[in-house]
C-alpha cells in the first residue's frame, strides 16, 4: 500500500512517514502543491491513499484532492488544523473520504485509513452489475430492474420472476410444469395453471412490440414456451 503524505510542515512529514513506513505502508512526501501535482499526474496509477493538508504555501488541499477525483476515484484523507464546520463540510463535499484535526494520534489516524481503505476496497470487491439482453429487453439483475430499449418497464415481483427464468433458460423449451415448479420454488407463492396463462399474457403486453404475434417470449405448440434461440 502506497499513500502519498503532502504536508508543509516538514516536521510533521517526517514523523508521518516514519510511522506509516513503521506500519508497513510505503509512502511519497511531498511539501507543496506544485511537487504533489507532478506525482498526481504521473503516479496516481500506483498510489492506494492521499493525505492531504489543508493549507500549503502555494496553494490548498482543496485543489489536490479535486485533482485527484477527476482522475481516478483514489480515497482522500484531509489532515487540518481548521476544524469548523465550514472546512470539514466544503472537503468532505469535494470528496475527500474523511479529516483529521491536529493535533492527532498516530494511532487514530492509522485506524481512519484503515477504516477508509476497507471502504474502497469493499467496493472494489461488490460485483459488477449483471445484465442479461434479450433482444430489446435489458435485465439488471443485481437491481432487479428491467428496461425496454432503455426505458425501465414496471414488472410486479412474480412477473419478474418469470422473466427471470426465461432468461436463465435462454433457447431452451420450457414446460407449463417446469414452470410452475421453478416458480414455486423461487416465489414460494401458489400459481396454478390459469395463473401462469396470465402472467405469461401480462409479461407479453409490457414486453412484446406486438403481444399478439410475441418475439420474445415464443410458444412452442404441444412443448411450451422458449425464449431466445
Amino acid at each position: 500500500m502506497k499513500i502519498l503524505i503532502v504536508e508543509d510542515d516538514k516536521t510533521i512529514a517526517s514523523g508521518l512517514e516514519y510511522s506509516l513506513q513503521d506500519a508497513d505502508y510505503q509512502t511519497i512526501i511531498c511539501h507543496d502543491v506544485e511537487s504533489a501535482s507532478d506525482v498526481i499526474a504521473t503516479q496516481l496509477d500506483h498510489i492506494d491513499l492521499c493525505l492531504f493538508d489543508l493549507s500549503l504555501p502555494d496553494g490548498t488541499g482543496y485543489e489536490l484532492c479535486e485533482a485527484v477525483k477527476k482522475q481516478q476515484d483514489k480515497p482522500v484523507i484531509f489532515l487540518t488544523a481548521l476544524d469548523n464546520e465550514v472546512n470539514v463540510v466544503m472537503g468532505l463535499d469535494m470528496g475527500a473520504d474523511d479529516y483529521i484535526t491536529k493535533p492527532f494520534r498516530i494511532r487514530e489516524l492509522l485506524s481512519r485509513i484503515k477504516s477508509v481503505l476497507r471502504r474502497y476496497n469493499k467496493q472494489a470487491n461488490t460485483p459488477p452489475a449483471t445484465t442479461i439482453n434479450i433482444e430489446n429487453i435489458s435485465i439488471n439483475t443485481q437491481e432487479g430492474k428491467v428496461y425496454k430499449q432503455g426505458q425501465e418497464v414496471l414488472l410486479t415481483a412474480l412477473e419478474y420472476r418469470l422473466l427471470l427464468i426465461f432468461a436463465n433458460h435462454i433457447g431452451q423449451v420450457l414446460t407449463r410444469n417446469q414452470l410452475l415448479e421453478r416458480i414455486w420454488d423461487v416465489a414460494g407463492d401458489f400459481v396454478n395453471d390459469n395463473t401462469l396463462t396470465v402472467y405469461i399474457k401480462r409479461l407479453r403486453e409490457k414486453l412484446e412490440d406486438n403481444p399478439q404475434s410475441p418475439t420474445i417470449i415464443k410458444t412452442v405448440r404441444g412443448l411450451g414456451y422458449k425464449v431466445g434461440g
